[in-house]
């Protein structure tokens, strides 16, 4: 049985919806550390997956490099990276399966990450599932879930779970979403829901 290892059951929501995929890929802006509550430490270590891991902070370079060998890692300003370069040169596939957006809502880097995502990547590329932070708890800073929505809405996302709430805490600081081209619809028709996630 698999153990989840993301804050909020991420990984859980990502491999239930692709059915357990092996040898997947991933864009994890916001990567933070290798392992801990990380959303794709398992996905890597146990189902094989590889992907770019993007974050500012080159206090995690070396956890990166000895706990996630598979791979790829940019210490970079996840607002102005230039993704489409980066992919091309690790030769990841068009549709990926795992986007997670997770930076600082307050600063507006969180949204302009998405925005520059969008305007760069979205035309050429397209992920089965996403996880998206707005920390909307904490106050809406720079409008991010609105404006997120309307952006994921404008590429074919549909949104799963709304205001998602952690394990360890009462507070919706997340949207789910997924792809109809590349998932299994049926099934996510069975567990989207409107109200509020909060994962147990």
């Amino acid at each position: 049985m698999f153990s989840p290892n993301g804050q909020a059951c991420q990984d859980a929501f990502v491999l239930h919806v692709l059915k357990f995929k092996k040898n997947g890929y991933f864009l994890e802006i916001g990567a933070n550390d290798a392992r801990e509550i990380s959303n794709t430490y398992k996905l890597e270590t146990e189902y094989g997956w590889t992907g770019l891991m993007v974050d500012c902070e080159s206090c995690y370079e070396e956890s990166y490099k000895q706990y996630r060998p598979k791979s790829k890692y940019a210490i970079a300003d996840g607002t102005k990276l230039d993704y489409k370069s980066l992919f091309e040169t690790y030769d990841f596939p068009k549709n990926l399966d795992y986007l997670q957006i997770d930076l600082e809502v307050s600063n507006e880097s969180t949204i302009n990450t998405l925005v520059h995502v969008d305007n760069t990547l979205f035309d050429t590329y397209k992920f089965a599932t996403v996880t998206f932070e707005t920390d909307i708890y904490r106050g809406d800073f720079h409008n991010t879930r609105a404006r997120s929505r309307a952006i994921f809405e404008k590429r074919g996302y549909v949104r799963v779970f709304s205001d998602v709430k952690g394990t360890d805490s009462e507070n919706a600081f997340e949207d789910w979403y997924v792809h109809p081209d590349l998932v299994d619809m049926t099934y996510v028709a069975k567990i989207r829901r409107e109200e509020s996630l909060e994962v147990k």
